[in-house]
Formats: structure tokens, sequence, C-alpha cells
């Protein structure tokens, strides 16, 4: 098994690497591959020292069984056909394919089988928002259809890369020296500030992230659900949180709600209001599972529920993702 890393200096990049470590991802040869700023680097992995590649149009995959892709969309489209044609499987955490329709869109905990159906050799990783409520969807899902979503994102300063996170402790460094804070990577200063703005605006008033949300739900759950998305960056370094409405075709208990959480793949239930325990980003950074908590029913609905989850966005709602869809494949020997 020989596989690469494309895009390895950036924040999911450098994640990547870590996930292969701690999961002992079964390979023989490792690869990396970055821009002509990033070539020549060397990162240690499993003792071994590899030297970034610079990416270009050759054949530098030849052999390569997947490739895992986090470099922008514009260098995903660029490449795709260098880096897939001589067979190897190109798992893109980038924007560019989600929504191709001979491109399966996959999350492991809900729609793995649609990774073996890849006309192009492309499976797309879904936005990190969009991933970690449709592993919380699923649980509920198996129970009754939902009908529709109402959820209100509350982003860490990860989801726009290292350079940001960077940024937002430089800005509270500056604040407290009575300097004027750097406003580079956010539309405003995020210390001590949210933004209700992620991405761009579109048409209908929502932005590019919110409507992800709802095309990329709807391809991933093969299903006729309705979603409403407000996102929000919030001065958090990582590890997204998300406010969830939900209506299903029946009413659901919270007792069953809690034990679908409690007993769902890649999520942990953390829900006793009591004892103040409930999930925050502050301890969920760096952990593989989504963490679902402040399971209610809804006042305004009779068919409504409401929970509360967090999920590292570098790790499940990039490099995990991306790195469980591979161990899917080799477990159903379809690479």
């Amino acid at each position: 098994m020989k596989v690469a890393i494309v895009g390895v200096s950036g924040a999911v990049g450098q994640e990547f690497l870590r996930v292969l470590d701690e999961r002992n991802f079964p390979m023989d040869e490792l690869v990396l591959f970055g821009s002509s700023r990033s070539a020549g680097q060397v990162y240690t992995f499993k003792g071994k020292q590899c030297t970034v590649k610079e990416l270009k149009h050759n054949d530098d995959f030849k052999g390569i069984d997947i490739a895992f892709v986090s470099a922008g969309g514009s260098t995903s489209v660029e490449f795709a056909p260098t880096i897939t044609k001589h067979g190897t499987v190109m798992i893109d955490n980038s924007s560019a394919f989600r929504m191709d329709n001979d491109i399966p869109l996959v999350v492991p905990e809900v729609n793995p089988e649609d990774a073996k159906d890849r006309p192009r050799n492309i499976i797309a990783n879904p936005n990190c928002t969009t991933i970690q409520m449709v592993v919380a969807l699923k649980a509920i899902e198996n129970l009754s259809h939902i009908k529709r979503v109402h959820v209100s994102t509350y982003q860490a300063a990860s989801g726009a890369g290292a350079t940001a996170m960077a940024e937002l402790i430089k800005q509270y460094e500056q604040l407290i020296n009575g300097e004027e804070p750097t406003v580079d990577k956010f539309a405003h200063q995020l210390a001590y500030n949210i933004i209700p703005h992620v991405d761009v605006f579109t048409e209908n008033g929502y932005t590019k992230e919110e409507m992800k949300m709802y095309h990329e739900t709807r391809k991933i759950m093969h299903s006729d659900i309705e979603v409403s998305a407000t996102c929000v960056r919030v001065p958090v370094m990582r590890a997204h949180s998300e406010s969830t409405w939900i209506e299903t075709e029946r009413p659901i208990s919270i007792e069953e709600a809690r034990e679908a959480f409690a007993n769902a793949e890649g999520i942990i239930l953390q829900d006793n209001p009591a004892e103040k325990e409930y999930p925050m980003p502050l301890f969920v950074a760096d952990k593989d599972p989504v963490y679902v908590g402040r399971i209610r029913k809804d006042l305004a609905n009779p068919n409504g529920l409401t929970f509360w989850s967090v999920s590292d966005q570098i790790k499940k709602g990039a490099a995990l993702n991306a790195v469980q869809i591979a161990e899917y494949l080799v477990k159903e020997n379809n690479i």
C-alpha cells in the first residue's frame, strides 16, 4: 500500500500525518506533495524522514494507491486528472467536487458504501460542519425519518486554516498590549467577538457554507431532508459546535434519542446537565468522535427534538473522515 498526502504543510495536511500514525493505517510507503514553496521540507513519519515533492503534472502518482488531497479547490480541479490517471483513489478535502453527480460524498458512519461507486476515482470529503451534523442525524434517522433541520453553528478559527488560528492568537496579544489587531483572515476582528459570516454570501442571503450544509446533507443521506443553517465564527481555536433542531415524522422521546446516540457509531453521549456535563470545544479538541448532549424535546413542535454537538473540525471534520473512508475501502478490498 502506497499513500500520498497532497498539501502536507497545511493544517489538515499535518493532521493527516497524525491521524495516519495514530490509527496505524496499513501502508508500506508515504509520499508527500506540496507547492513549490513547500518542496524540500522534511517531515518525520513513524521514525522515517519524508521530503516533500513539488506537485507537478507528471507520473509521480504512478503506483500510489490512495492520495489524501487538501490543497484547495483550484489545485484539486487542476491536478485531479494527474493524480487519478494511473488508478490512484483521490480522497479530496476541498469543495471542488462535492456536488458532482458522478463523485461520491462520503461520511463512513452514514453512507460508506457510496465510496465504492467512483467513476472518476475521486471521493469527496464533505464540509466539516456537515460531517459533524450528519453523524448525529443518522442516529435519529434510524428511528424516524427527519423532515427538516434548523442548525446554528459555532465555528472555530481552525475552519479557516492554520494562519487563521495564528491570527486569533495574535489578535489577543495585540489587544492586551493596546495595539490595533491584525484583521486578515476574517471579515472582522474575531477576538472578543463572534461573526455571523462564514464563507461568501449568495443571492438568497445565505452564505456558501450554509448552503453546503443544505445540499451536502441531502446527498449524503439520500434524503429529501430540508436544512436551514446559520453559520457563525467564534473565538475558539479548534472544534466546531452546533445547536441543532430537528423535526421527525413521529415523536422521538428523549430516552429513545439518548439510547440512539449512545449506541451510534462515532458518537459519544455527554448529556448530564445536573452535573454540568455537556460537550464543549475546549475538551473535544484533538478527539475523534462527535460529542452530543443537551438533548431536549422541542417546546414548539411535538415532533421536534433539539440537541448540542461538538466535534474537532480538523480531525473528524477533515483528516479523520478521509482516513476512515480509506480504511473502509481497504477493509472492503476496494482499492
